[in-house]
């Protein structure tokens, strides 16, 4: 039988995961809602569905079909969208899919005050997102027969969302709050975590999916500016910043992310174990 993967929301990270399974052999179906983000999934070599909309029938046709499934598409504050649509059919594919996986956020953890967090951590959100998040990893999990495992990650970077471009025009802020810590990974240390878990299914399994150097957002801007031999922006005290809603929720939360459960359980090392690992590479390779 050819692994066939069904990935809801086939954005930044699925397509980094497909570019892995591909040369493998695998069949992919990925979803969006965009007919010009359509065109590049169908280029990668997988099979774009638009949905919701006009491939409506074909997605069902391929959650028929699917050994594994993917959901990287976010829950709003009606919930989540792929289980708000197709709960009963993915119910009854549960039994024969071979893995499951469902791609959340370390914001279902809430602040810290800087502290360490893992997989047992209770989950306690303050922001609405990690709150919808905190939800819908419950809906999934509650589906009957699905081998799922949810991947919690910190905030993700990679080709084409490093911080080089802003440095080098100018647009980079160093916001500084004090006390102020986050965790990141790089976007293909995220698809290989997804691969080695396909692999070795574990089906109720969390993982952490984050890198092992927590660090002040603003040490990465000055990093990647001395990386580029520019100056490195002025710091911009937080009370200060002029922000988005969503952008200033983002320093809501303050907490380092323990990463072992995935080293100990799939036996992987990070490619990118630091943030200067992973912009020394982004940089060399023309990012």
């Amino acid at each position: 039988m050819t692994n066939t993967l069904l990935s809801f929301g086939h954005g930044y990270s699925a397509q980094a995961l497909a570019r892995l399974l591909l040369p493998q052999g695998w069949r992919i179906y990925g979803t969006t809602r965009s007919p010009e983000k359509a065109a590049a999934i169908g280029a990668s070599g997988a099979m774009p569905l638009l949905w919701p909309g006009a491939d409506e029938d074909a997605t069902r046709n391929a959650l028929e079909e699917a050994t594994h499934l993917l959901v990287s598409a976010g829950p709003t504050e009606a919930g989540d969208p792929v289980l708000a649509a197709l709960l009963p059919q993915i119910a009854e594919a549960a039994p024969r899919l071979t893995w499951a996986g469902y791609l959340s956020t370390t914001g279902v953890y809430g602040d810290h005050g800087g502290g360490w967090v893992d997989e047992t951590t209770p989950l306690a959100p303050t922001t609405r997102r990690g709150a919808w998040r905190m939800q819908a990893e419950a809906e999934w999990a509650a589906i009957p027969g699905l081998p799922l495992h949810i991947f919690r990650l910190a905030g993700i970077y990679g080709p084409g969302r490093g911080p080089f471009e802003k440095v080098r025009t100018g647009t980079a802020r160093r916001i500084v709050k004090p006390g102020q810590i986050f965790s990141r990974i790089h976007v293909e240390d995220i698809a290989r975590i997804l691969a080695a878990s396909i692999d070795r299914p574990d089906p109720g399994a969390i993982y952490n999916l984050c890198d092992d150097d927590p660090a002040p957002p603003e040490d990465v801007i000055a990093h990647a500016a001395e990386l580029l031999g520019l100056p490195v922006p002025p710091a911009i005290p937080f009370d200060e910043a002029e922000l988005s809603p969503m952008a200033r929720s983002f320093y809501a939360e303050s907490k380092r992310v323990r990463n072992r459960r995935v080293k100990e359980a799939l036996g992987l090392e990070l490619l990118y174990p630091t943030y200067r690992a992973g912009l020394a590479a982004l940089l060399e390779t023309g990012e």
